[in-house]
């Protein structure tokens, strides 16, 4: 594989000439290509540049609104509610999370309720920001159908990606962003571009047989729910929230109203935040770093996000898919 190194710098400035030449604004386009960027910084390359022709497709087709604005309605002291206007999410999150963090912190908990949004990013990346305010978060977003429910062999869920967030005031935050498919489909994607196989329990192909292909399992086949069972009725519940708790559509509703161009799709997302001073006291911070000190003196353990916070304090450029930096350079 062919790769070209960036600087940070010129990844974001490559991701925002992009954007430009394809119908967003300037707010739009700098909110998204910082995202780009560190998500390329951290080491998250499923959610970096490769999601870039996506977004384009969506821009083209007039399924995603560039230039748009959300609109932030709250309907009690703790819950809000957003319309994404079809805005991709990054926008809508950044509208948003500020009054579900202020509202958190008043009232102990708040929810945010979001739909007719476009979401193919990291999601480390809300609960993150949420988790730096001291909250505890949790999100989740559906998809269109790409796993199938344990024991079956078509899609009904999407990939459903979790991620949750613990503060750790003074140290960065232990966060955790996975997708309740055996593998996030964004990952299948890149491991079919570089020529890689992926471990079986991945996906079926198109008979509906296990496969180490990643081509097979993107190109007709279907994604497996991590755990069987388990992770079938974590995806279940993400359905759940994201769809009808919000107000917005499961995902094998989705999939009928995209027009399928290859960008995201419009869906809901659900994120929750709790402040654990009102909930736990002045001695929480001191007990849940107890537990993860217990965590980390065994042998082989890591918290979550710590190898992404390690490469986010790497500088220097990032080596890029030359295939990926040329699709992309011929979009603008």
């Amino acid at each position: 594989m062919s790769t070209v190194s960036l600087s940070l710098q010129e990844i974001f400035d490559l991701a925002k000439k992009t954007l430009l030449a394809n119908g967003c604004d300037e707010e739009t386009v700098n909110i998204l290509s910082d995202l780009i960027m560190k998500a390329e910084r951290d080491g998250s390359l499923s959610h970096g540049l490769f999601r870039l022709p996506a977004y384009v497709t969506g821009l083209k087709s007039g399924k995603i609104n560039g230039k748009g604005r959300p609109e932030v309605k709250k309907i009690s002291p703790s819950v809000i509610k957003v319309s994404g206007n079809n805005c991709l999410a990054p926008v809508v999150l950044n509208k948003s999370i500020p009054e579900l963090i202020k509202a958190a912190k008043e009232n102990g908990v708040a929810v945010l309720a979001i739909n007719n949004s476009h979401h193919m990013a990291a999601m480390w990346h809300e609960t993150e920001m949420i988790a730096e305010q001291g909250l505890v978060a949790f999100a989740c977003t559906s998809y269109k159908p790409a796993v199938a429910p344990a024991g079956a062999i078509k899609p009904l869920f999407g990939t459903n990606p979790i991620s949750f967030a613990w503060p750790r005031p003074g140290q960065t935050p232990v966060v955790f962003d996975m997708a309740t498919a055996s593998m996030a489909m964004g990952e299948v994607q890149v491991a079919k571009r570089e020529g890689h196989k992926v471990p079986i329990g991945t996906g079926l192909n198109k008979q509906g047989k296990e496969t180490t292909d990643p081509g097979e399992i993107a190109d007709g086949g279907v994604l497996l729910p991590f755990g069987g069972y388990k992770g079938s009725g974590i995806a279940m519940m993400v359905e759940l929230l994201a769809g009808a708790l919000v107000g917005d559509n499961f995902s094998y509703e989705t999939a009928a109203k995209d027009n399928n161009d290859g960008g995201p799709p419009s869906g809901g997302e659900f994120i929750l935040a709790i402040s654990p001073d009102k909930l736990s006291g002045d001695d929480w911070n001191k007990h849940s770093d107890k537990f993860f000190d217990k965590m980390k003196s065994m042998d082989g353990v890591r918290l979550p996000g710590e190898r992404r916070h390690k490469n986010r304090l790497d500088k220097g450029p990032r080596n890029i898919n030359e295939e990926l930096v040329n699709k992309i350079k011929s979009l603008s």
